[in-house]
């Protein structure tokens, strides 16, 4: 596994060693010692997948408490992957960063905690796979407008994007940033 650069400091994109030959292709997509050399120690307690259609929006979504790292892949299909920087005291506190993940490349991406997560599916379909480091507690889960001017993550200009009733009422970024329990360094 290689190591890619990301502009904000804590995520990690990795591209797997692919095996390809006539009938396919062979990857490890989770390889403990292989994250552990990347930087990426997270104990992993959690696997969750999800199938959405095209332009199907989910996000930006994070956990309270002491929150959750997620290392995701899109096993099917294409997908914009975005986060934002919701630490305290981060240099970078409110930008965002996308990165296409799609069936062909099989890049992963590694979110610490301290960062919100969502992606746009860019396919008909797509599914998405990813590691949690802390299981799902609907009273712990939080999020904020996939769609918040002052962000300004870039979606997919050409799509017609559809968000759940619950992402499409989230909270803007400055609405709940005195409450965010993650702290930068």
């Amino acid at each position: 596994m290689e190591r890619l650069e990301t502009r904000l400091d804590g995520p990690v994109l990795i591209q797997p060693r692919v095996l390809p030959d006539s009938r396919g292709f062979f990857h490890e997509t989770y390889r403990r010692d292989a994250l552990e050399e990347l930087g990426i120690g997270a104990d992993f307690v959690q696997d969750n997948h999800s199938r959405s259609t095209r332009g199907v929006v989910r996000g930006m979504h994070f956990q309270i408490g002491s929150g959750q790292a997620k290392l995701i892949r899109c096993a099917r299909g294409s997908i914009v992957d975005a986060i934002v920087d919701i630490r305290r005291g981060s240099p970078t506190f409110g930008e965002w960063e996308a990165f296409e993940l799609d069936d062909v490349g099989l890049r992963q991406l590694f979110v610490p905690v301290g960062f919100a997560h969502g992606f746009c599916v860019t396919s008909d379909v797509a599914d998405v796979v990813y590691k949690c480091s802390a299981y799902y507690d609907d009273e712990l889960e939080r999020g904020i407008a996939y769609d918040d001017p002052a962000v300004g993550i870039e979606w997919p200009a050409d799509l017609e994007l559809h968000p759940s009733e619950r992402d499409k009422t989230a909270p803007a970024l400055a609405d709940v940033q005195d409450e965010l329990p993650f702290h930068y360094g």
